[in-house]
């Protein structure tokens, strides 16, 4: 009654849709997001795990360090790839597992006990 003949015809004679350019144009803010999240979150993620990779392995003799439960020592033994001994106080020596350090507060010179006679 409202709708004239000419009108029901160019509605029935149009496309279909669904065509590929929908589909991208659809997809295009989910792309956007994992891009945001990407760079906003996983990749400054990744680089402070390569750069606690890089603090637990250069743990020498001699550093003073932290340990997650928040003590502190003195490195008197390391040995790469096993436990650390650490000295937390005159005379007590502990092991710690690597990957239980927090920070390494000052790096020592490690001590020499190769001295000549």
């Amino acid at each position: 009654m409202f709708v004239t003949p000419a009108f029901a015809q160019a509605a029935g004679a149009a496309p279909a849709g669904g065509g590929i350019n929908d589909i991208l144009i659809q997809l295009m803010p989910i792309l956007l997001l994992v891009v945001i999240f990407w760079f906003l979150i996983f990749r400054p993620q990744q680089k402070r795990l390569k750069a606690q990779q890089a603090m637990l392995s250069a743990i020498k003799r001699g550093d003073t360090l932290v340990t997650t439960g928040g003590i502190i020592g003195k490195v008197t033994k390391a040995v790469d790839g096993e436990d650390l001994e650490v000295e937390i106080a005159t005379g007590v020596k502990v092991k710690l597992a690597r990957g239980m350090v927090a920070d390494v507060r000052s790096k020592g010179e490690p001590v020499n006990d190769n001295k000549p006679a």
